[in-house]
Order: C-alpha cells, then structure tokens, then sequence
C-alpha cells in the first residue's frame, strides 16, 4: 500500500464512491456532474487519476463485473472508509478561493457597463435553477445535501446583490466615457 496525500479531489472520489456503493471511474464522473459541480468542479481527467492513486494506495479495490462489459468496478476498502470517515470528522477551516471570473475582469478594468447586465442575468439563472432544484426535491435530500444546496442558493443571491450594487454605481457616475 502506497502512502499518499490525500486531496479534496480525492475525498470527492471517496465520498461518491461511497455514497453509490461502487462505481467506475465514468460514474464518479457523471455523479459528480450531477451532485456537486455547482460548488466543487473537478476535471474529469482528475477524477480518472484519483481513481488510479486512491487504488494504487489501498484506498480503493477493482472488482470487474460480471456481466455487461466487464468494466472496472471500484469500491472503498476498509483503509478507505477510514480515511473518509476522518475527513468528514474534521472540522478544519480552510479559506475559499472564489475564482470569478467577472470580479477578476473587474479587477484589470473591463467596464461595469458592460460587465454587470450579463453577470446579473447569469447569476439570477442559476439562482433561478438552485430554487426550483430545492422547491422539487429538497425534501428528498440527505442530510447536508440540503445545506449544501442552500449554500449555493445563497451565494447565488449574494452575487445578484452585488452585481446590483456594481450596477448602481456605474448608474450613479453617469454615461460612461470612452477613450
């Protein structure tokens, strides 16, 4: 067994693995796509080289199936629920890094103008989608599934707001002078 840092991707991989039972590589991937992406995006290559240093590192095991394709199946070992169960455990804090791309336009100088109606409009969309994703099956979420959810309504809300506030401000200085 290989000893081997463990990232937030690889507890990604653990954690759906877990949750579906066992899975290939491609399910972690489309699993991901459908639960998490709003609030943790993971390349898919990455969830593929995750899948191969969490086997390489006793975290996992492949089983083939049987039937179909004879795919390779991964499941967490023991060592792995372990390792899982530590994570989940820890209460660490560690800073969020928000990576808009429109604040770091806004940063270099693109104009509010300009900037602020398709922002707003995209963020309400998605603000939009969040709700009707809770309003329809909210209920039917785990325990942290829901908050989790709720975080991403609420940012989504933030950021309405604040692309509010940059859009007021650039109304407030009047027609904007071009160069």
């Amino acid at each position: 067994m290989a000893d081997v840092r463990l990232t937030t991707s690889s507890f990604l991989v653990l954690g759906i693995i877990d949750e579906l039972g066992e899975a290939s590589a491609y399910d972690v991937k489309v699993q991901a796509a459908r639960t998490v992406a709003p609030f943790w995006s993971v390349p898919h290559a990455q969830v593929y080289a995750q899948c191969d240093r969490l086997l390489e590192a006793g975290l996992l095991e492949q089983v083939r199936q049987e039937s179909g394709r004879n795919r390779r199946v991964l499941a967490l070992t023991e060592h792995g629920r372990t390792a899982l169960r530590e994570w989940l455990g820890d209460p660490e804090f560690e800073p969020v890094e928000a990576r808009e791309r429109g604040i770091l336009k806004l940063w270099f100088g693109a104009r509010p103008r300009v900037l602020a109606p398709v922002q707003l409009d995209e963020h309400r969309r998605t603000l939009r989608s969040y709700a009707e994703l809770a309003e329809e099956v909210g209920e039917l979420l785990a325990p942290g599934q829901r908050e989790a959810l709720e975080f991403g309504i609420r940012y989504e809300q933030m950021m309405v707001d604040f692309w509010t506030w940059v859009r007021g401000r650039e109304e407030l200085r009047g027609p904007a002078e071009d160069s």
